[in-house]
């Protein structure tokens, strides 16, 4: 566990392993902990790193305004200060349009992006319903009640849930209701077309409220692959780590240089 100073607040991070690099981008109220299959199970092979978007999780409470740009510069800085000219990015759900912001805003740092269960905007009721709630709770400081919800639905392992809970109810409810916030307004689907980088999509079988949205960006990137984990909903990362992490290092080893 590590902590650096960055774009004027301390971010806290998880960085294993050596090699061609993977940083992982949560949705809100989850942490870096959240990827914590995917750390262990890839690390043997790359150098991976999980950050807690600010006031999340360990990382300090932002006084600007939590937004997919901002969190794109603090990536950018990141890598920066670690010296690492190029990066896959792998974000989970709303992380997973942070990605593309960041192949928008700086293509050449990028080797290319992994899509988990992702979209290019919210569009359709039931996801703009369910962001919604989040903002609803955040804003009455209720995130201890988000994070017991998603650590629960993320995993019955106890005591992963019991870190999962305990990280994720740090959070702070303002850069929370934030986060959500640009979520529920985010639309990049008409620059699609200018992401030139190969990207991964991943979505579950189960989760077919998503198909839509992977549809969509398997129409509109115009270098992509779409795969579907058998036996799996929306929580990829945690429920069916074993086919996750295999698609990560067959796409990562293809792209890397």
């Amino acid at each position: 566990m590590t902590t650096s100073n960055i774009n004027g607040y301390s971010m806290h991070y998880i960085d294993r392993g050596k090699g061609t690099a993977i940083l992982f981008i949560h949705p809100p109220v989850l942490t870096s902990l959240n990827f914590i299959y995917q750390i262990q199970g890839l690390s043997p092979h790359f150098r991976t790193i999980a950050i807690d978007i600010r006031g999340h999780g360990k990382s300090q409470p932002s006084e600007q305004a939590v937004t997919y740009p901002l969190i794109v510069e603090d990536i950018k800085q990141l890598i920066d200060q670690l010296s690492i000219e190029k990066i896959f990015l792998c974000g989970y759900s709303t992380g997973g349009s942070v990605v593309l912001e960041f192949l928008l805003t700086y293509p050449d740092r990028a080797w290319g992006g992994i899509v988990i269960g992702g979209m290019s905007e919210v569009n359709e009721r039931r996801l703009r319903n369910k962001i919604s709630l989040g903002i609803g709770f955040s804003k009455i400081g209720a995130v201890g009640t988000i994070a017991l919800s998603n650590a629960w639905s993320q995993t019955k392992n106890l005591s992963l849930f019991r870190e999962l809970f305990n990280d994720a109810k740090k959070g702070n409810a303002r850069n929370a209701e934030q986060y959500y916030r640009y979520s529920l307004n985010y639309n990049c689907t008409s620059q699609l077309r200018d992401i030139h980088l190969p990207v991964l999509l991943i979505y579950g079988e189960k989760d077919k409220h998503f198909h839509p949205y992977a549809q969509m960006l398997h129409q509109r990137l115009p270098k992509n692959e779409l795969i579907f984990i058998k036996k799996v909903d929306h929580r990829i990362p945690t429920k069916a780590p074993g086919p996750l992490n295999e698609r990560i290092e067959q796409f990562v080893r293809r792209f890397s240089h």
